[in-house]
């Protein structure tokens, strides 16, 4: 069961997410983007990635 968990984790989707997070927030703490901005892109990414996640579910 646990395993099957941690496939789901390591999915495309769930990779991209994670990238794009870590390359927005490397982004901010350069000082290249502001981090009101990072906090807008991350929300929108996670709140997209919870809503397909949810769809697929219900």
């Amino acid at each position: 069961m646990i395993k099957n968990k941690l496939a789901e984790l390591l999915k495309v989707k769930s990779l991209v997410t994670m990238t794009v997070m870590l390359v927005f927030l490397i982004l901010s703490l350069k000082g290249s983007i502001s981090p009101d901005q990072v906090m807008l892109i991350i929300s929108m990414v996670v709140s997209f990635y919870f809503g397909t996640q949810h769809e697929k579910n219900g």
